[in-house]
């Protein structure tokens, strides 16, 4: 049985390549007229689909192929080889987070597409998965297209009042409205970041929502290390 909730038809048949890869869609939405968060897209856009990922099938797909795309980027590389052809069956345009400039605003699109919201930590909270999801592409389509209906949940952060995620950083680098970025990668480097660098962030493992989706150890030390590559 699959993953996804669509709407059959077009929708259906983009689900089910997507997901055999291991990843999700995270829904849809239609641009306005001069639409300031999809300005930067030439041909304009008429849909925008995002694509995410939750859970273990994304990385057991990749780690099974990560040895065949090495150097830089290789998650990013791999996503844009395993999504580039599905985009040109269905007539899409495929865009990655990193694709740039102009950079495109994948939180904004992901909260126009489906009940995320943002958190105390700067990372955008599912209802279901919690912190335990990620943004990975988009497919812009020229023509507006019929979506699945947008299941509406309230902001998990709204009703937590311990924020546990706020004190759980052993270095405070967040705050709840700022995420002190050079203190995180310092204490991550150091010998006192082992925890960190092998377990994954313990201010995302102490959000009390979706703790069984939490990613395995190898994928946490995989993101961590293209953290710290990121810092340079």
């Amino acid at each position: 049985m699959s993953r996804l909730a669509g709407n059959g038809g077009w929708w259906a048949g983009l689900a089910a390549p997507i997901e055999a890869l291991g990843f999700r869609l995270g829904g849809g939405f239609h641009p306005e007229a001069n639409d300031p968060d999809t300005a930067g897209l030439a041909p304009p856009a008429g849909t925008v689909v995002v694509i995410g990922h939750a859970g273990p099938w994304l990385w057991q797909r990749f780690s099974a192929e990560r040895g065949t795309f090495p150097g830089p980027d290789p998650l990013d590389r791999w996503t844009r080889t395993v999504l580039s052809p599905i985009a040109v069956g269905c007539g899409a345009t495929l865009v990655l987070p990193n694709d740039g400039p102009p950079y495109q605003p994948f939180q904004r699109w992901a909260m126009r597409a489906e009940a995320v919201h943002p958190s105390p930590l700067g990372l955008l909270i599912h209802p279901r998965y919690g912190l335990w999801h990620a943004l990975r592409a988009a497919l812009v389509f020229p023509d507006r297209r019929e979506l699945p209906p947008r299941a509406e949940a309230p902001p998990p952060c709204a009703t937590c009042v311990a924020k546990p995620c706020l004190a759980a950083c052993p270095v405070g680098a967040f705050d709840g409205s700022r995420y002190d970025v050079a203190a995180c990668a310092a204490h991550v480097r150091s010998d006192a970041g082992t925890a960190c660098r092998q377990h994954g962030c313990r201010a995302r493992h102490a959000c009390p929502v979706g703790p069984d989706w939490a990613w395995s150890d190898e994928q946490q030390a995989f993101h961590m290390a293209a953290f710290l590559d990121g810092q340079g």
